[in-house]
């Protein structure tokens, strides 16, 4: 690359810009445009999300301030704050979203060889689904209703653990209940799906089941079933405390699920905690159906990383439209940032170190291999953020 190019310009350079001006033509986002083209309101939403914009005044304001260097940063034209929130709020979020989509059928393939720690099951698609809420004001949008009178939107997710990438996303109000995700995917056969319990929906999961898929989950309190068989050869020295087939027997659970389900009991000596999960998957051994649930954890430092490094915690639009357009574009964005790490070989960063040296380093004209791979110490540091969240 180009080491006169500054790093913002270079990130662009990995958007598919054939692919999306294809979307673009299909949802006629351009139509009658003159200054501020798809492309170009991308570019400032990305720009936002790389630099962390508390706001579209904050893109606006830094963009005003470098008037000098827009064109080598590769925009055509900067624009005012109302000109940037009405096409947030008119451009069709399904642009993004066709865009966000193209993306994860790029970089999902660059991931599937990644190891899952503590889990070796070569060959095997393994997902995390879990849901994150965004609160808001009930009386800016009313159509994202929440609990409790409260304004929330949520962000339905299924990330591949194979290197933390989202995989399906569905944006809803806040109180469209998690396990109904599970009626809107489309389910991928020998694939397996590790959620907590509020996906306890046993017509679903006997879906998944039909379809050759496999699902792991924790067992709810008041679940009724007898014990069918106990598998007797375990250590309890990794915490393992049972391992069982059982049957459903509560009136309704045992129509939905008429098969036996497999049942592991394990405690967690470090929260001092006792876990039972389920799962219909009998081919792997009990403490790989824990440790797969433990790695559950990637897809919860995932949100949290993105709303504390990605702007999505702090909405630029009221309109469904525009949320919808803000959270496409960070998952463009955080999608991006993906591509670029695995495109760089010798890159021993994360991909939140990634984002952080790119945020810090966006305006500057380095070469961006030589950025993530060899930065200047100080680079990181500047993050507060940077390392990775742990749950256990």
């Amino acid at each position: 690359m180009n080491t006169g190019k500054y790093v913002f310009a270079q990130v662009a350079d990995f958007i598919p810009r054939y692919e999306f001006d294809c979307i673009v033509k299909k949802y006629n986002g351009d139509y009658h445009v003159r200054d501020l083209t798809c492309y170009n309101l991308f570019l400032h939403m990305m720009f936002g999300q790389l630099t962390v914009c508390n706001s579209i005044r904050d893109i606006c304001l830094c963009l005003k301030a470098h008037q000098r260097i827009l064109y080598p940063l590769g925009f055509r034209q900067t624009v005012n704050v109302s000109s940037l929130s009405r096409a947030n709020r008119d451009r069709d979020y399904r642009i993004w979203e066709e865009l966000g989509y193209v993306l994860i059928d790029i970089v999902r393939p660059l991931y599937r060889m990644e190891p899952i720690p503590d889990v070796f099951l070569p060959g095997w698609e393994i997902f995390a689904i879990d849901s994150t809420t965004i609160s808001c004001s009930i009386k800016l949008m009313t159509w994202a209703l929440g609990k409790y009178e409260r304004g929330a939107v949520k962000m339905h997710t299924m990330l591949s653990l194979r290197g933390s990438i989202p995989t399906f996303i569905h944006i809803t109000h806040g109180k469209w209940h998690d396990s109904n995700f599970l009626d809107v995917f489309e389910i991928e056969t020998w694939a397996i799906y590790v959620m907590d319990k509020a996906y306890v929906d046993f017509e679903a999961l006997f879906r998944i089941n039909e379809h050759n898929a496999y699902w792991i989950t924790r067992a709810k309190n008041n679940m009724k079933y007898e014990v069918i068989d106990t598998n007797y050869n375990i250590d309890e020295s990794t915490g393992l405390r049972g391992d069982y087939t059982i049957r459903l027997t509560g009136p309704k659970p045992k129509k939905l699920y008429p098969k036996p389900i497999r049942m592991v009991k394990y405690y967690d000596a470090e929260n001092d905690e006792d876990l039972t999960f389920i799962t219909n998957q009998t081919d792997i051994s009990a403490l790989q159906v824990a440790d797969l649930y433990r790695n559950r954890w990637q897809i919860e430092t995932f949100f949290k990383w993105i709303k504390g490094n990605l702007t999505i915690k702090a909405l630029w639009g009221h309109s469904e439209n525009a949320v919808k357009t803000q959270l496409w574009t960070a998952i463009c964005t955080y999608l991006i940032v993906a591509r670029i790490k695995a495109s760089v070989k010798d890159c021993t960063y994360t991909i939140t170190e990634v984002a952080t040296l790119l945020s810090v380093s966006a305006l500057m004209k380095m070469d961006l291999v030589d950025l993530l791979t060899n930065p200047d110490n100080n680079l990181l540091d500047q993050n507060q953020n940077v390392n990775e969240l742990t749950l256990f």
